[in-house]
């Protein structure tokens, strides 16, 4: 009976909001004895003894006695909480207001109409919320009204506080609604109701909060509380539903900034028609060009293409999804967009030919040595404000010189990048390492239309095979012991081989390259194939090239690599990279924002990994990956570019393989075990992707069970849940709808299966993330080691006489004319060094215990925990990059591996896996 008459208690809707030092007693209360709970020390009232009108004032918490029965013991545990009975209580709003430089609040805190706001104490109207219902009418209970006034301020924040005097029937506060007095939107951080008998309650607020000028909706926050919809206070149930309703909006209209509505639309403005036709690319996101889907902006139409909307300046993202001042200073107003519309065209006029490449290998050491003169900003010194670890001052009042840094990769070994052994190693440790695959079928054979695109049989042979491999094993042997691994770049390409070429100043092949696992654990390539298909009256095209000890022959295999290299990292930016991690996850955030209230669970586990990313990735339909945009112009796909990220979309993505050890398991580099650690057995034993990854992976489940487990303690929880069950419905049916009909998706019925999809979410965002993206400038800072693009045929393809002799004479020339031009590479190192950059305000996973975790002591110590395991994966990490047996992450010059590194400093360090997608 006890038992039962605590657990009616805890569950009491008077008690949904308990401030922090009474955390332990609700902790007993559910989980302890009454014996223990007797023990805990009595707080006293606070009496008000104002009896000022005007003074709006506090919030009684206390059940009626109905909830609480008439045990003796439980009306003890009761007092513990509050002995308040039929008295007012007072307590004081503190309103955390952040100030932002130029403009924002400082432009409020000045601008006269709003000081004339703040002089009459009238800046700010909150109206705090019952969190129940009143039974008496069923009815909810009249809010409780107060301005708040302006009490200090400093260089961070302004400080807001009003008085509240709350009558004893008014049960707990559930929420704040927030009404800005002044005339541009302010930044809310917090509001703390300070004067409770058991301490203060805290609301998270952290957004920007309109002003009535612009949208006379008042602001909803609600308290630290976490529920699932059945457990909604009755309160709050109405605010709940609107506020969803409120996020999702009627899907008309153009956004405006201010606005926070979550829909969704095609990728439909990455073309710019009505500006030049050879601009218009087509709409992504339908039955010919499969993607996911990005968030609505109601922009018009195009003039040309009724399909494709308008482009601008500046993309619409739901106001608190917007980079923060900290974020914009250091990266996306003074710098990305900066190096994109200011720098790089700086560098057109620097260098005026666009398809100049490099004269010697010197040249390309002088841009880290000597660098590039640009030409003297119209803002004096601007370059260097924006971007001061590349662009110096060469004198006072004088041009500026772009001056890039030694990519780790070249200051530790020069040559590396010359290396087949690194070029293999980089496939397992580099900055795309999801691209390798074990063989399993052989011969290999395309799956491409042999009517259009030629023999599908690979040139790769038996006998070439063990011809290269001297004779140690036969490739049956080979195969059934799991030696031989391939990077696959034929099938994907292929179609966009004869596209491509029709445009001047670039070439293309499909591509596949075998690798052979050496006794040491270590890769060796031993084939490189190029296949171009037919064209006009040419057949097909086909070549091997393999590591010879023939001057002629070494160079064609330098050049075979680089082509190769081109097309890994064409595959790494466009679909490992952006398809996989930036394009898939937003329709999560879309659907997270329009179906998940914002004291969901689920919804506060997820939201610090979402941080950012739409912002992201509207820059980079801005201005990376838009047609004639950094992608188009400086990778091998040129204007095909994003089209092929819909084809890989197409074929190969499936949210059921984005998880690690499925996507391990599907490329053959690991099979189950359950007697293995993780549960895995590593196809390479040393695959320091992959041990590390695995090792983070468990970390994220672990958390994420502990978290799904406390809040689903029944599983039907699960499959009851509306509003979970609406998110996961959205998110195949609308933000990725052309795999809604997909098997393969996972059902959500259980706890086992939202733990599954949850930590998925979060793997891709954090820890897929930053192995792909935080080694950008380390490995492809020196671009000979990752050239984006390749301008030139083999010399063995269709060859004129003058061109090979050429080649004879002078091979390093060859290799030059095939990578990247002058413009094009330094445009990349710019953008690259920007991209791999962490910015000051950073959150890192595992680092920050979100305050309403920090409110539920199950929850707090979960992430206790699971900071603990990331602490022990640093020094795993760590520990391995000393261990010279493990010869893919250590060695003579080799770049230690740690993308998976948890924590950074600011700035390119190639370690760190931040929350979420926000670079």
């Amino acid at each position: 009976m006890m038992n039962s008459q605590l657990q009616k208690l805890n569950h009491a809707p008077s008690f949904s909001l308990l401030p922090k030092s009474s955390i332990h007693t609700n902790y007993l209360i559910r989980h302890g004895s009454p014996s223990l709970i007797n023990t805990l020390p009595r707080h006293p009232v606070r009496q008000n003894h104002n009896n000022k009108k005007n003074s709006s004032s506090c919030v009684v918490i206390r059940a009626s006695s109905g909830e609480l029965g008439s045990s003796a013991a439980v009306s003890t545990a009761t007092t513990t909480i509050t002995s308040t009975e039929n008295k007012a209580v007072t307590v004081k709003a503190v309103v955390t207001v952040q100030v932002t430089a130029g403009g924002f609040l400082s432009s409020i805190v000045t601008r006269p109409l709003d000081e004339i706001t703040d002089l009459l104490g009238k800046t700010l109207l909150l109206e705090l919320v019952s969190a129940e219902l009143d039974p008496k009418t069923g009815l909810e209970k009249d809010k409780i009204k107060g301005y708040a006034h302006k009490a200090s301020h400093n260089d961070d924040e302004v400080i807001y506080e009003s008085n509240f005097t709350i009558p004893p029937d008014f049960g707990a506060v559930g929420a704040i609604e927030v009404e800005n007095e002044h005339h541009k939107e302010i930044y809310i951080k917090t509001i703390d109701l300070q004067g409770f008998p058991n301490g203060s309650v805290n609301v998270p607020c952290n957004s920007w909060v309109h002003a009535k000028f612009d949208n006379p909706q008042k602001r909803i926050f609600f308290t630290n509380k976490s529920y699932i919809p059945s457990e909604t206070p009755s309160g709050l149930k109405r605010l709940r539903e609107l506020e969803l309703e409120n996020l999702r909006g009627n899907g008309e209209g153009e956004r405006k900034t201010t606005d926070r509505i979550y829909d969704y639309d095609t990728y439909n403005d990455l073309g710019d028609p009505d500006s030049k036709d050879e601009l218009a690319r087509p709409v992504l996101g339908s039955k010919e060009h499969p993607y996911p889907r990005r968030c609505r902006t109601g922009r018009p139409r195009t003039k040309k293409d009724p399909l494709s909307e308008k482009r601008s300046s500046s993309v619409y993202v739901p106001r608190d999804e917007a980079f923060a001042e900290v974020k914009q200073l250091t990266f996306s107003a003074k710098t990305l967009k900066s190096v994109l519309h200011a720098l790089l065209p700086s560098l057109e006029t620097a260098l005026l030919n666009p398809d100049l490449g490099f004269p010697y290998f010197t040249a390309i050491d002088s841009l880290f040595n000597e660098g590039v003169t640009l030409p003297k900003p119209k803002t004096g010194g601007f370059f260097q404000t924006i971007i001061p670890r590349l662009v110096k001052t060469i004198t006072d009042g004088g041009d500026d010189l772009l001056l890039f840094e030694t990519p780790e990769i070249i200051d530790r070994d020069k040559f590396a990048w010359f290396r087949d052994e690194e070029f293999s190693r980089q496939t397992l440790a580099g900055l795309n390492p999801y691209s390798i695959e074990l063989i399993t079928e052989w011969p290999l054979k395309s799956k491409l239309d042999p009517e259009i695109y030629g023999p599908p049989e690979s040139l790769i042979t038996t006998e070439l095979v063990e011809k290269e491999i001297k004779g140690c094993m036969t490739v049956d042997e080979a195969l059934k012991s799991k030696k031989m691994f391939i990077l696959d770049y034929h099938d994907l390409y292929m179609p966009y081989v004869n596209k491509v070429r029709e445009i001047e100043g670039t070439t293309l092949y499909g591509s596949r390259t075998l690798l052979f696992l050496t006794e040491d654990g270590t890769l060796r390539p031993v084939a490189i194939e190029l296949t171009r298909p037919p064209v006009g009256d040419k057949p097909q095209w086909k070549q091997v090239f393999t590591p010879t000890w023939d001057a002629t022959g070494c160079w064609l295999w330098r050049l075979a690599k680089a082509h190769v290299c081109a097309h890994d990292a064409g595959y790494h930016q466009l679909v490992i990279h952006w398809l996989r991690t930036h394009c898939a996850t937003e329709p999560y955030i879309i659907a997270a924002n329009r179906q998940l209230s914002a004291m969901h669970p689920i919804y506060r586990l997820l939201h610090p990994h979402f941080r950012y990313t739409m912002e992201i990735n509207a820059l980079a339909r801005e201005s990376l990956i838009n047609a004639g945009g950094i992608i188009e112009g400086c990778f091998s796909p040129e204007k095909y570019s994003v089209e092929l990220s819909s084809a890989a979309y197409d074929q190969l993505w499936r949210f059921d393989t984005e998880a690690l050890p499925a996507d391990l398991i599907r490329r053959g580099m690991a099979v189950e075990d359950p007697t293995a650690e993780h549960g895995l057995k590593l196809t390479i034993e040393d695959y320091p992707f992959a041990n590390d990854g695995l090792v983070l992976w468990d970390a994220i489940k672990e958390w994420v069970g502990d978290y799904v487990n406390h809040y689903y303690p029944d599983p039907t929880l699960v499959e009851s849940d509306t509003e979970l069950q609406g998110w996961w419905t959205e998110v195949r049916t609308k933000g990725h709808a052309d795999k809604k009909d997909e098997p393969w998706w996972p059902v959500l019925k259980t706890p086992e299966n939202l733990i599954h999809i949850l930590t998925t979410i979060i793997w891709v965002t954090a820890g897929h993330h930053a192995a792909v993206n935080f080694g950008q400038y380390m490995y492809a800072g020196y671009f000979p080691n990752k050239p984006t693009i390749a301008r030139t045929n083999m010399p063995t393809e269709d060859p004129s006489e003058e061109f090979f002799k050429n080649f004879l004479k002078k091979p390093e020339m060859a290799l030059l004319m095939c990578f990247p031009s002058q413009i094009q590479a330094t445009k990349v190192m710019a953008v690259l060094d920007v991209l791999s950059n962490h910015s000051p305000d950073e959150e890192y996973l595992g680092e920050k215990l979100e305050s309403s975790w920090a409110e539920n002591p199950v929850i707090s110590a979960a992430f206790e925990r699971f900071n603990g395991n990331l602490k022990r994966l640093e020094g795993i990490i760590d520990e391995r990059n000393t261990n010279l047996k493990l010869k893919n992450r250590v060695g003579a010059g080799v770049v230690p591996y740690e993308l998976l590194k948890p924590l950074s400093t600011p700035g390119v360090t190639g370690m760190g896996v931040p929350n979420s997608i926000s670079i």
